[in-house]
Order: structure tokens, then C-alpha cells, then sequence
């Protein structure tokens, strides 16, 4: 059993929790989210919606102002993420997990409720970030603004959560044709690749003897760590792994 269904469920037929937060910073123990936006998909569609800003008890950036839209007098006014704490974890409820580079928007939701004292332990957790390095090779950037145009998928309001998810959730939904119509071997597949891809990133690393950069720029592997990085911070495989580091600046597509 995973979520409470059987394996044997075609995964494009259930519903999934498909999720995307804008937050101040990259880590999830020092940082705070500023948008929260919980999509419920099946079958290629979105059944239900929540979407809402945080306010995170402190001043946001310039260059996150700047990359999502949102503006610091729209976060004073909005809830805590205490307030909206119960909420978010029943739109959660015990769905399965979609996120675009999943190990960000988890640990920064894992952190924001368990600051609350919530427990949330999803299961199983799908990243399409996994697939579209495997199918988009060769292809240019990973960062998902870059795949929704390839794909033909609308992302009008980039770096926004509610927009973010929807595209991600579309993203995994048009890989369909090419994946296991069996949940039980979608996740075995994407087990596997994501061990690949960390591989060859470690490979990478060990080719140029290691160091603070490297550690950045892999971002790859699907576990939770306190310094999870978002997507722009990942590789394409024909470019440059630390120049793509610098690819959230200013006219280049930031995290996403």
C-alpha cells in the first residue's frame, strides 16, 4: 500500500497533491515560505486549488520581491503560516506529492509544520524534474519555465506558486505516453534515474576535485537536506553546471 492505495493504481488516474512555495532564501531551517499554492490533479486536471501568501515575520529581499512579484506590503498583511497551518495540511491530507525539484518545496513545507508541531510524511513523492532530465537531454535549461515552453504548456505568471504548480503537474501529465501507466514502476523508474543523475553529477564533481561550488551546483539528489537549492540551480546537460548556478539572475528565469 502507498498513500493509502493499492501500487497496482495507474498514478495518472489518482489524485496527487501537486505543491510549489516562493520563499525568502534557499534554506528551509533559516528561511521562510511567502506563498504556499496546493493544487489537487488527476487525470490531467485540477480538481481543487489553494493558493496563499505568507507573511514570514520578517523583511523579504529586493531580488525576491523582484523575481516572484510580491511586494512586502502584500506579505504584512497576510496570514502567518501558523494560521493557515491546519489548512494547508488537510489540502495536503494523505495524497501522493508532485513538485518540480521535490526535495525544495518539501523540506520548506516539512519545516513551516513542523514549526507548528504538524507532522507530514508524504507518500509517495513524485518529482518531474526526474523525467524531464531524462527526456529533455540535449535540450537546454531544466528550469521549469524553459520545459513548459517546450512542452506548449501556459506559464503566464512564472515564479508564482499557484502558476509554478499547475505547470508542474501539467509537465508530469504530458510524459505520460513515455512512463509506466503502474504507479509501483513509475516510482521503481524514477528511483532509478534520479541515482543515475546523481551519479553523474558526483562524477562531475570528482572530475574537477570537489569543492563549495560543486556541492551547489548538484542539487540532484531527491532527498530533503538543510541547504536544498531550487531549480535554478540545476544542470542542463549541455550546458555549463556552475555557470547555470548564476541562472536565477535578473532576466534569466530565477529557481524555476
Amino acid at each position: 500500500m502507498v498513500g493509502g492505495m493499492t501500487q497496482s493504481t495507474e498514478w495518472f488516474e489518482r489524485p496527487l497533491a501537486v505543491v510549489d512555495v516562493e520563499t525568502t532564501g534557499l534554506d528551509p531551517e533559516s528561511d521562510r515560505v511567502i506563498e504556499v499554492a496546493i493544487l489537487k490533479m488527476a487525470a490531467g486536471e485540477v480538481e481543487e486549488r489553494y493558493c496563499s501568501l505568507v507573511n514570514p515575520g520578517r523583511e523579504i529581499s529586493e531580488e525576491i520581491s523582484n523575481l516572484t512579484g510580491i511586494k512586502q506590503e502584500e506579505l504584512s498583511q497576510a496570514p502567518a503560516f501558523a494560521d493557515i497551518a491546519t489548512e494547508v495540511r488537510a489540502r495536503l491530507g494523505d495524497l501522493g506529492l508532485v513538485a518540480y525539484n521535490l526535495s525544495f518545496d518539501r523540506a520548506f513545507l516539512k519545516a513551516e509544520l513542523s514549526r507548528v508541531g504538524v507532522t507530514w510524511e508524504p507518500e509517495p513523492c513524485i518529482d518531474p524534474l526526474i523525467f524531464v532530465r531524462e527526456f529533455h537531454r540535449g535540450q537546454g535549461s531544466k528550469r521549469l519555465s524553459s520545459v513548459a515552453e517546450r512542452l506548449g504548456i501556459s506559464l503566464d505568471n512564472a515564479h508564482r506558486a499557484d502558476a509554478d504548480a499547475e505547470a508542474a503537474g501539467r509537465v508530469l501529465y504530458a510524459f505520460r505516453p513515455e512512463l509506466p501507466r503502474e504507479l509501483e514502476e513509475l516510482l521503481l523508474l524514477q528511483s532509478q534515474w534520479a541515482q543515475q543523475q546523481e551519479n553523474e553529477m558526483a562524477n562531475w564533481r570528482s572530475r574537477r576535485g570537489g569543492g563549495a561550488l560543486d556541492d551547489g551546483a548538484a542539487a540532484l539528489t531527491t532527498q530533503d537536506r538543510g541547504n536544498a537549492l531550487g531549480p535554478a540551480y540545476l544542470y542542463g546537460d549541455d550546458s555549463d553546471p556552475v555557470r547555470a548556478m548564476f541562472s536565477h539572475l535578473p532576466d534569466s528565469s530565477s529557481r524555476r
